[in-house]
């Protein structure tokens, strides 16, 4: 259904097309970015440590379609984090996409990487994302209360992992 392949330079002006606005920006990001997001922003970005970038291609047509990343990878540890997902088309959500990708992250996680532990977080108010990544063998650990402001308003987020048991 879908493929992984490396994000660089070409995939740049995409992905900024997809982050419409900052509340957008954020639940896809977290603080990592500002509003908008510049080449400069991204060239720092694709060039940090310890992180894994893709881009998602729909296997079929071969469009990309979104974006992922396992960041914070620590091999000492055997750790590393899911972040910075998105399923770029509105017309490409709801199509199982989501949850193969997650699937593919973990796969690359437990199997190619040999890591014991990935997380994530999640906003509160995603729904769908938490049911995703619920459905995909990801547990809810807690909750960092009202930890992000956007604007006016402040956001909750869950964090949530697996554990490789095989």
């Amino acid at each position: 259904m879908i493929r992984l392949e490396k994000f660089d330079k070409n995939d740049y002006d995409r992905l900024i097309n997809w982050i419409d606005s900052e509340q957008s920006m954020i639940q896809f990001s977290g603080p990592i970015f500002n509003f908008p997001i510049t080449f400069e922003q991204l060239d720092k970005y694709i060039n940090a440590d310890n992180r894994l970038i893709y881009k998602v291609i729909n296997s079929e047509t071969s469009e990309i379609i979104g974006h992922a990343e396992l960041n914070n990878i620590d091999k000492k540890n055997s750790n590393a984090r899911i972040c910075r997902i998105l399923i770029g088309d509105k017309q490409n959500r709801n199509k199982g996409f989501g949850k193969t990708l997650i699937q593919e992250l973990i796969r690359i996680g437990f199997e190619d990487l040999k890591l014991h532990r990935l997380d994530l977080g999640v906003y509160d108010f995603n729904e769908q994302a938490i049911k995703c990544y619920k459905d995909c063998g990801l547990e809810i650990e807690g909750l960092f209360k009202e930890n992000s402001k956007v604007g006016n308003e402040y956001w909750s987020t869950y964090n949530m992992s697996i554990i490789n048991r095989n």
